[in-house]
């Protein structure tokens, strides 16, 4: 069930994600400063709760990136995306959404949903690209 859960809430945001791209590309200006001033303030307080929860501890480790038996220094690869595409993605060449790679994301056939982000068979491998 968990596993379940966990894939409709990923589906969930991946949705919202598509729906602000595209309407970034699409939508009038009117629309745009709109979106904007609902969604800016959303999309910061979400980036600064989670780099909160990846700040560096006393040790300069990540505790969240961090287990017991493997400590990961400070920046983890949430800081270090978190830079690369509010810092410097001015300077980073630009990538399509059909060509932009998320790390741990998986690609599946269509032949394994029935929308845009469905559930994926947990029974059966995602085909990764």
């Amino acid at each position: 069930m968990d596993q379940v859960l966990g894939q409709v809430l990923r589906n969930a945001v991946w949705e919202r994600l598509d729906m602000l791209s595209d309407l970034a590309t699409r939508a009038d200006a009117q629309s745009l400063v709109s979106v904007a001033r609902s969604e800016l303030p959303r999309l910061t307080e979400g980036w600064r709760a989670m780099l909160q929860a990846h700040e560096p501890d006393e040790r300069g480790d990540c505790p969240t990136c961090s287990t017991r038996w493997h400590k990961c220094k400070a920046p983890c690869s949430v800081w270090q995306v978190a830079h690369e595409h509010l810092v410097a993605g001015g300077l980073a060449p630009q990538q399509t959404a059909a060509t932009q790679r998320v790390p741990g994301q998986t690609r599946v056939s269509p032949a394994e949903t029935t929308g845009r982000h469905a559930l994926v068979n947990p029974r059966r491998p995602a085909i990764t690209a």
